[in-house]
């Protein structure tokens, strides 16, 4: 197959250094295997520059000795965080850092670890499948469930996908991200001249946006705001946590907002959410997880049993699941939609805007900043986080610092009374619940769990429910930008050349290379899209669709998208046929321990 090579210019979260902090007694949290764990899982690469390469397997004993000379070359958790570390120190004592580092981590499809264990020591083929069906069956068989388009002949079907589509499904994913674009060429091109026994399928870029437009995406929203923290040390020191614990209100909060979560939830091996406890207590061996099945909702699924998360395989265990998409954004008809619904209603197309994601251009949320965006708030990150829907949050004082003493203060936490308080919004009528982050994390929000695990409770006792439900879904995101920035605003709306239709042609679009990982693809991601953005009655019946990434094929493939926002003058329903978010590309990747790669090249 020939090679596609698109290249790109753009947008990546701006790096956001891990630390180690002092005065926290974690000794209830495991020990993660960092050595083991890829890096980019956590505590995520991080950097402005990428490259996907995505791979097919044409001789399999070739691409074991491939596999077995990259491995040297995989970075681990040890290693990025010793980094991120390292980079945070420097810029906090010397007011910059110069230290710079190119990554490279591997994932690879179920065809793939079928083939590369074929006929190898009982160890690898020790009898026991991946658990996960969504895993096994790829994302393109999936497409029902994910909403993509049915019709043949529509963009977004997986017949017309760059890759990942049926009979192009990539077999490798490799991710190598650097500080530097000169260094990421050099690593490339490096990679490439060292192939054996694989042919290269795509090559894609992303970067970081420019300038003022860092760690945003190409709606010109920042993105990325609202990660989890993951619960675990690096070492057997009480306080040497993987996230930094920043807010002595809550132990149970990295930064103020920032829900720690177990991290048998993102990685194989380790104790995971059960929503049957506290969020703040481990699963044990009388724990057990379901998901209600996609295809059919009355059926639920197993998700994970016992006192860690397992794969399946024994050799599963420090992996996790990658799932990649490829997203077109179509910009210029997104700032349109939003302008037109603006004027239409007597509001700023910012608002309308905010309203439809949830969020300010900025970041700063509309929980608390209802009325005008916030840069001051989006720039806090003690503050742009820190709000629930169910519950009011008061006017923040200040008194978020984290503990330790390496690193500033949080970006510099706010004087008292500076920020205006969060109000329960349980109606959703200041941040709507079709808004893109309210429907992907609901916070405190009563969900279908709270209802059907306590019917007879008080709303305050469903929300504790739900909530425990909900952050058993949450999944670590590591997407980055790719594409052109473009010339359209809110105010302005624009359509360009990259805004068009992508093919193998012409493959000069823009948008978003979506990465994230989590240890049940179908409990976590496909959960999230299917009952959650796609759903018109998530949280709350008839409110609609998320106007963001929301998908819904009708009877006849026509996709006619609904939302209802409330607004000063009465709630109004804004309808769609128009598309903005476009999968070109995707699959469902396993992300394998550094034992489990030498397991894959044994004998080579």
């Amino acid at each position: 197959m020939q090679e596609q090579t698109i290249h790109h210019a753009r947008e990546v979260p701006f790096p956001h250094a891990l630390r180690s902090t002092t005065g926290i007694d974690a000794t209830r949290e495991p020990v993660l295997e960092l050595d083991q764990i890829q890096g980019n899982v956590i505590p995520g690469f991080s950097k402005s520059h990428e490259t996907l390469l995505f791979l097919r397997i044409v001789d399999v004993s070739h691409c074991k000795r491939w596999l077995k000379e990259i491995t040297p070359l995989i970075a681990t958790a040890e290693e990025v965080l010793s980094f991120n570390r390292l980079y945070k120190a420097l810029r906090t004592r010397r007011g910059y850092a110069t230290v710079q580092a190119t990554w490279v981590n591997i994932a690879f499809s179920y065809g793939a670890l079928q083939r590369l264990t074929a006929g190898t020591p009982a160890e690898l083929r020790d009898g026991n499948d991946f658990l996960d069906p969504a895993f096994r069956e790829g994302m393109a068989s999936r497409a029902d469930v994910l909403g993509d388009p049915l019709i043949p002949d529509a963009e977004g079907n997986p017949a017309r996908w760059l890759i990942g589509g049926p009979g192009n499904e990539a077999e490798i994913l490799l991710i190598i991200q650097s500080d530097s674009a000169e260094a990421l060429r050099e690593t490339v091109i490096s990679i490439k001249s060292r192939l054996a026994g694989v042919t290269v399928m795509l090559t894609q870029y992303g970067a970081n946006l420019p300038q003022e437009l860092a760690g945003h995406e190409h709606f010109k929203f920042l993105d990325g705001v609202s990660q989890p923290g993951v619960r675990g040390r690096a070492s057997a020191h009480p306080d040497d946590v993987i996230t930094p614990r920043q807010d002595p209100r809550d132990p149970n909060h990295g930064k103020p907002g920032q829900q720690l979560i177990w991290p048998g939830e993102f990685v194989f091996g380790y104790p995971y959410q059960d929503p049957a406890k506290p969020v703040n207590e481990p699963s044990d061996s009388a724990s057990s997880t379901t998901t209600a099945n996609p295809r059919n909702e009355r059926e639920q699924l197993p998700v994970h049993r016992g006192a860690i998360s397992e794969a399946g395989p024994s050799w599963g265990r420090n992996g996790s699941f990658l799932v990649f998409r490829r997203l077109r954004q179509d910009v210029g008809r997104f700032h349109a939609f939003l302008n037109e619904q603006a004027r239409q209603q007597g509001i700023s197309p910012a608002l309308m805007g905010a309203k439809v994601v949830g969020r300010w251009l900025s970041g700063a949320p509309l929980s608390r900043s209802a009325n005008e965006d916030a840069p001051d708030l989006a720039k806090n990150e003690c503050a742009n986080n820190d709000f629930r829907f169910f519950h009011a949050d008061p006017v923040l004082t200040g008194g978020a610092q984290p503990p330790d003493t390496l690193a500033p203060r949080c970006g510099g936490c706010a004087a008292p009374g500076i920020f205006e308080p969060a109000p329960a919004d349980r109606q959703g009528d200041l941040c709507p619940f079709i808004s893109h982050i309210r429907k992907g994390y609901p916070r405190d929000s009563l969900t279908k769990a709270g209802h059907d695990l306590c019917p007879n409770c008080s709303d305050e006792e469903k929300s504790a429910v739900s909530e425990r439900d909900t952050q058993r879904r949450r999944i670590l995101r590591r997407g980055l930008p790719y594409g052109p920035v473009s010339p359209s605003t809110l105010e302005h709306p624009l359509r360009d050349l990259h805004d068009e239709p992508v093919n193998l042609a012409r493959p000069a679009d823009r948008g978003l290379l979506f990465v994230c990982y989590q240890t049940s693809i179908i409990g976590q991601f496909e959960f999230l899209t299917h009952f959650w953005f796609n759903n018109p009655d998530f949280p709350e019946k008839g409110e609609g669709l998320d106007l963001v990434i929301g998908q819904h094929n009708g009877p006849n493939g026509e996709r006619l998208r609904q939302a209802r926002v409330p607004l000063k003058g009465g709630v109004v329903s804004l309808v769609t046929a128009q598309e903005w978010v476009i999968p070109t590309g995707g699959g469902y990747f396993f992300a394998p321990s550094l034992d489990a790669l030498k397991l894959l090249f044994a004998g080579s």
